[in-house]
């Protein structure tokens, strides 16, 4: 029987689309599910502002009657705006081991992107970088993070079969939490704090973080302009980023870092690793999802880099090893051991030489975001 493609238009639609990823990955030993009550809002059109600021698609293949596969469509207006570009993308695009499923999919986003006059798409790659991004293609053996893609090998190959080409490539690393590194930034630390002025600030609880939460969105909108897919976010999405994960982060690990009037310069966020704890309850918050999360958060042995960023007036000072210095500081005396860099743009040698100069590091995942011209001749 033929593969059909739907689009997704009502409730039951929707719950079939955010659920269908658990079913093809049931035997995938290292894919982790997403936190579905986040999925739910995140693709409910009435709940999640991006879609005031963007077009998108939703679509489900059926074959024999089951779904077996979907993909998301995007036209990121903002972003195409600003940086004069007429482009769409395709993102949360899972299938069963497929071609014909995969190809109908990809066909069904190309097809739309077209009748939107768009003349490329790229992908996979949602709203912006804050969604999971790019095709897995090192670290498969890896267990999956959050927030990130764990897809299959055989979408890269199905991808380059419909005349893909890479275009981003993202690097992810692990590193141990030492006291010698610790002392390392230490050093440098003390020399950087004599020579600006400036105040750290340190916190140990949610309700203190809270005054931050703008000025670090805004400090973002600053600082990502160079970062593939950013768009600066409105005050509505700033709002939703922050109710999303502000329940999930311990206060000690958030750092950050002000002139002598207050004024934010420079912060680094992260969190504990929730993937085993979220794996076990199968994305579900309840019933027992939420007790394992907060008991992770007080015993996972990994730490997750989340945001930072640094005031462009103040970038090559040292503020890194300030913020470094505090972070890795708590997270020794909160027993973590190794950090997880998060997903970093390849070209980024900058950032990249940073973390290869930290001893025992580890690049163990691999993505790439793929692109296609849809202009013919």
């Amino acid at each position: 029987m033929s593969v059909s493609i739907k689009e997704v238009k009502t409730r039951e639609d929707l719950k079939t689309f955010i659920y269908l990823s658990e079913k093809i990955h049931k035997n995938h030993k290292n894919w982790l599910h997403p936190l579905y009550m986040d999925d739910e809002k995140f693709f409910d059109k009435d709940k999640n502002s991006l879609f005031k600021h963007n077009e998108a698609v939703l679509f489900l293949a059926h074959e024999n009657g089951k779904a077996v596969g979907r993909i998301m469509g995007v036209i990121p207006t903002d972003y195409n705006k600003f940086h004069g570009k007429n482009d769409a993308r395709f993102s949360f695009f899972e299938c069963f081991e497929n071609k014909e499923v995969f190809n109908a999919l990809i066909s069904a986003v190309e097809t739309w992107a077209k009748s939107k006059n768009c003349t490329e798409i790229i992908g996979p790659m949602a709203f912006s970088d804050k969604e999971p991004q790019g095709f897995l293609t090192k670290g498969f053996e890896e267990k999956a993070m959050l927030v990130t893609n764990h897809s299959f090998p055989f979408m890269v190959d199905f991808i380059k079969e419909n005349h893909y080409e890479n275009f981003v490539d993202l690097v992810q690393y692990d590193v141990p939490i030492t006291a010698q590194i610790l002392n390392r930034y230490k050093n440098f630390n003390e020399r950087v704090s004599k020579n600006l002025k400036i105040k750290t600030v340190e916190f140990t609880s949610t309700k203190a973080v809270k005054p931050y939460v703008k000025p670090v969105f805004d400090l973002i909108n600053k600082t990502y302009t160079e970062i593939y897919g950013f768009t600066k976010l409105t005050e509505d999405e700033m709002t939703e980023f922050a109710e999303r994960f502000l329940p999930l982060l311990n206060p000690k690990l958030i750092k950050m870092i002000t002139d002598e009037n207050g004024e934010l310069l420079a912060f680094i966020i992260a969190m504990a690793d929730l993937s085993e704890a979220i794996k076990n309850s199968r994305g579900r918050i309840l019933p027992f999802g939420w007790a394992r999360i907060l008991w992770a958060m007080k015993t996972s042995k990994r730490l997750q880099l989340l945001l930072g960023a640094i005031h462009p007036n103040y970038q090559n000072k040292g503020l890194d090893a300030v913020l470094a210095t505090m972070l890795f500081g708590s997270a020794l005396k909160l027993g973590f051991k190794t950090v997880d860099s998060h997903l970093i743009m390849k070209d980024n040698t900058k950032m990249r030489g940073e973390i290869e100069k930290l001893e025992g590091f580890n690049l163990y995942k691999e993505y790439c975001i793929f692109r296609k011209n849809l202009v013919v001749g």
